[in-house]
């Protein structure tokens, strides 16, 4: 038996696919917003907004290892982040693939670098490119 999933309850799933592993989320949220609208084209232009995950759980240590990353001097660190949408049983039913995402922005509690999961109210991730992927 594999170790328990704590983020099992929330319906969406982000997994950083570069450092901790595409089957290993590090977070869960109830909302995200911005995935669906990056797709609507004007004219042909091809807009990339912020993606705003609310009320989830994380793991502090991996997401405050990611914030101090992206907040790089010279060239901050980008990782590939995959949202995933579940349904009620749990089962994958759509995933977006976010390139090059970087935090910019959260609200919830002080982040320390300890490992515990700690509750959150909104993570925003800034990133280079959206596309939907083969949910896993």
């Amino acid at each position: 038996m594999g170790m328990q999933n704590p983020y099992s309850s929330y319906n969406y799933l982000i997994k950083l696919s570069v450092q901790y592993g595409p089957s290993n989320p590090f977070g869960g949220f109830q909302e995200v917003s911005g995935v669906t609208h990056a797709f609507l084209k004007i004219r042909g232009v091809h807009t990339v907004g912020d993606v705003t995950l609310k009320r989830g759980v994380v793991n502090s240590s991996s997401l405050w290892n990611w914030i101090t990353q992206a907040r790089g001097e010279e060239s901050p660190i980008r990782h590939n982040a995959v949202i995933v949408l579940r349904n009620e049983a749990g089962n994958p039913v759509e995933s977006w693939k976010l390139s090059g995402a970087k935090p910019v922005k959260y609200t919830g509690p002080t982040l320390r670098g300890a490992g515990s999961d700690v509750a959150m109210e909104e993570l925003t991730l800034s990133h280079e490119g959206i596309e939907i992927v083969q949910p896993y």
